[in-house]
Order: structure tokens, then C-alpha cells, then sequence
């Protein structure tokens, strides 16, 4: 994956260089891939951290050393239950946790203080990992934030590494708008996203819930979810992500099945528009006889447009009708 410029310099100037230094998750798990397996190493022998002269402090030294990467028992730390995330692939988790058996944690968790415990902002991940594989402690920095600006970077961190699901992201999204007031422009330009990037994201919120789980489930993918906005009944949109799923249908395939039913729908309602004004017309025509005393008729061309004619059976009777007619002025 490309390297994200936009991100990763909003990153490196939140958490420090020498945490947006240390490799990414991903890269470590390739790299390691690479590397034989040999005796089981410890984290604190083999981890570029500890060989990078970051040193060990206890609970009580780590109130002073903000800003600073260190390293704390995993017991001390709790995950942030406002973050934007909330799946997470168990058999991910187990590869990544397999990998810091043997070569410890490579990028340290970015935690705040919260109460006697240390509340993580970025790095939850990491964390679940680091607990499947049995270490009893992890690298971190601590520094401080308000709750905008956690969540702020909770969701950067997550769209950075495209952790988020498209409904996880989205609510995030939601979320900076309704509790901290954020327009679009300025999430947009938090992320590093374009605010229209911004707005197609949040539409997928008008999707039925059943819609969004299975987009949760990777059962129909964005694509899908972005055609099936044009469906306005939810119940129609859940039949047809289902018609999807078990089909396997393209995204193209979804465009021209909704395109067919929208087709079909306008046909259905224009034979219905058709049959009232033609009601409406022929009431109109009923007056205009008994005003006249002699047959009318209405030719329309359009909804806006047509022609009145009025029919007369003698001379007498067309001076009567031009009478009339004068008489209205």
C-alpha cells in the first residue's frame, strides 16, 4: 500500500517522530514473515525499542515521563470505549499476536492517563494482541487530550492503517459533527480526505440497519451499498443486498437491477398521474358546455399546454357564443 503523505504527517506531528518512525503493523507482520523462526526471544531482548535504548520505568515514574516512550504493564491499560472501531479479525489478531512472541511490540500504543489506569488511543490492536500473545507489558507514549481531540485521532489512526469498516467510519464522521459541531470541510481536512469523500461516507447511515450489518459483515461490499442508496424503501434495499449476497452479484449488475426497478416504478405512476388529470380535464370541459350551452372540448399537448374548441350549429349561434364570450370582460 502507498505511502499517505496527508496522514501521515498529521500523525508525526500528534504523536511525535519517534513514534511515526517505528514500522507499521503490517510492515512488521511482512517483515517478520521473511525472517526464520528460531528459539523463542524475549520482547525486551529482541524488540528494536529496548535495543533503541527506550528504558523501563514502573507506574509510579510514568506520570513524569510524558511524551516520553516507555513501557507499562498491560494490566494498567484499558481500551478507549469511544473509539471509532469496533470489529476487530480474530485471525488477524492471532497472526499479529504470533508475531510478537518472538519479536515483541514494534510501535508503541499511544496512551492517556485516565484515573489510576492509562486509557489507549491509538494502538488498541496492538493491545489485544500483545494480551493473546501472553506479553505482560507493551511500549508507550503518554500524552494528553481533550475528548475531541482522542477521538480525532483514534479515527485518524484507524483511516490511516484502513482499519475501519465503511459504517465504522462513518458514524466516526457523524459523531465529530453531532458532539463537537466539525462541518465536513473541517473533518475533511483532519483526515486528509476530500469533503465529498466525507459526505458519500455518511450517506451510507441512510441505508437500512440491516443493510449497514451486512456491509459490516463484508456479506455486500461499498460499492453495492453505495447502489443500493438509490432504493428509498429499506425493506426493498434489505431484499436486494440479500439478492446480492446470495447471487454474488457484480456492483455493475446492482446499478442496472436498480435502474430496472426505478424504471419500472415511474411506469407505474405515470399511468396513475395520467388517469387524474385526465378526470380533472374532462370536469373542466363540463363547466365550460354548461357555461357555453354548446359542446367544448380540451386538447391537451402537455400538462401546461393544449387547445379549447367550441362547437356551434348556426350563424345565431356563433353571435350568441362571441356575445357571451365579450360579456366576460
Amino acid at each position: 500500500m502507498g505511502k499517505r503523505t496527508g496522514l501521515g504527517k498529521g500523525l508525526g506531528a500528534i504523536f511525535g517522530d519517534e513514534v511515526m518512525e517505528s514500522a507499521a503493523e503490517e510492515q512488521e507482520m511482512k517483515h517478520n514473515s521473511r525472517i526464520p523462526r528460531g528459539s523463542s526471544i524475549s520482547s525486551s531482548e529482541k524488540s528494536p525499542l529496548s535495543e533503541g535504548g527506550s528504558k523501563k520505568t514502573n507506574q509510579k515514574d510514568a506520570d513524569l515521563e510524558t511524551g516520553k516512550e516507555l513501557f507499562l504493564k498491560l494490566s494498567s491499560i484499558e481500551p478507549n470505549q469511544n473509539q471509532p472501531r469496533m470489529e476487530f479479525k480474530e485471525e488477524a489478531l492471532v497472526e499479529l499476536a504470533e508475531s510478537m512472541k518472538v519479536y515483541g511490540v514494534l510501535q508503541p500504543l499511544l496512551v492517556q492517563k485516565k484515573g489510576d489506569l492509562y486509557e489507549i488511543i491509538a494502538g488498541e490492536r496492538r493491545w489485544r494482541a500483545a494480551k493473546l500473545a501472553g506479553l505482560k507489558e507493551v511500549p508507550v507514549v503518554i500524552r494528553e487530550y481533550t475528548k475531541q481531540q482522542t477521538m480525532e485521532i483514534a479515527l485518524i489512526e484507524n483511516v490511516q492503517r484502513e482499519d475501519l469498516n465503511a459504517i465504522e467510519e462513518a458514524k466516526a464522521y457523524q459523531r465529530l459533527m453531532l458532539e463537537f459541531g466539525l462541518k465536513q470541510e473541517e473533518i475533511a481536512a483532519r483526515v486528509s480526505k476530500n469533503r465529498v469523500t466525507i459526505t458519500n461516507s455518511m450517506r451510507l447511515l441512510k441505508l437500512d440497519e440491516r443493510v449497514q450489518d451486512m456491509l459490516i459483515q463484508s456479506r455486500i461490499s461499498g460499492g453495492h451499498a453505495r447502489a443500493l442508496l438509490a432504493v428509498e424503501d429499506g425493506e426493498l434495499q434489505f431484499q436486494l443486498a440479500e439478492k446480492i449476497a446470495a447471487e454474488n452479484l457484480s456492483v455493475r449488475e446492482v446499478e442496472r437491477l436498480v435502474k430496472s426497478l426505478s424504471r419500472k416504478k415511474t411506469e407505474k405512476e405515470k399511468p396513475k398521474e395520467e388517469e387524474t388529470l385526465s378526470i380533472i380535464f374532462r370536469e373542466l370541459e363540463e363547466r365550460m358546455k354548461t357555461a357555453m350551452g354548446t359542446k367544448v372540448s380540451i386538447n391537451r399537448k402537455d400538462k401546461n399546454k393544449g387547445r379549447v374548441e367550441i362547437e356551434y350549429y348556426s350563424e345565431s349561434e356563433l353571435e350568441r357564443i362571441v356575445e357571451l364570450i365579450e360579456s366576460i370582460r
